[in-house]
């Protein structure tokens, strides 16, 4: 169901009643972003793709896409952005700690084989699963898979639950740097692939 909320413009102070856009899900199931009432509404100034977009799931099929971030044009001129229930925008963390190892022109990936979303940019490829739920040993060896035959360099996979000792093995075998990612925290390196990565980003010690 869309959800509505009643949003006042700091600007000239006028009340508006918005209600969030359905999107289909590749499963056909429309799904909206879940706003959060108790957020703060804030002005729009100036755009950058990471905070265009935010990972919405599907209640059907437990897919997550990314989804337009809410906004309302107020008439007197003033573009708002709409609070949502996400503790972190998940993607666009993944994407300034990727800027900070030097990697800035990223996209979204055709879909692979592993839950989540992918970026890729050059020389990169990157999986974000937002599931909570932790990654399996064939999550981590798809993905390599998949790498190789872009010829992607770099391969990294982010999660926001642990990842289980097997699979830390197995990536640490395949190179493949796991991070998890927590509310405030930022990713945090998860094997020693990731660790020797995370020394390499700017303003590291």
């Amino acid at each position: 169901m869309t959800e509505s909320l009643t949003v006042r413009c700091p600007s000239c102070r006028r009340a508006h009643r918005y209600t969030a856009p359905a999107y289909p899900c590749a499963c056909g199931v429309p799904v909206a972003p879940s706003l959060d009432p108790d957020g703060t509404v804030a002005e729009v100034r100036h755009r950058s793709w990471e905070e265009e977009w935010i990972g919405v799931r599907c209640a059907a099929c437990g897919d997550e896409g990314q989804w337009p971030r809410p906004e309302l044009g107020c008439p007197c001129g003033t573009v708002l952005s709409l609070p949502v229930r996400d503790p972190f925008d998940t993607v666009a963390a993944v994407v300034r700690y990727l800027g900070t190892l030097g990697h800035h022109d990223l996209h979204r990936a055709r879909r692979g084989l592993t839950p989540g979303i992918g970026l890729t940019g050059r020389g990169i490829l990157v999986q974000i699963d937002p599931t909570g739920s932790p990654a399996t040993t064939r999550d981590v060896e798809c993905l390599w898979l998949t790498a190789m035959t872009r010829s992607a360099r770099h391969v990294l996979h982010f999660s926001l639950a642990a990842y289980p000792a097997g699979v830390r093995a197995r990536a640490g075998l395949l190179h493949v740097p796991l991070f998890v990612l927590g509310p405030g925290t930022g990713p945090r390196p998860a094997n020693a692939p990731a660790a020797a990565l995370a020394a390499t980003a700017d303003g590291a010690p």
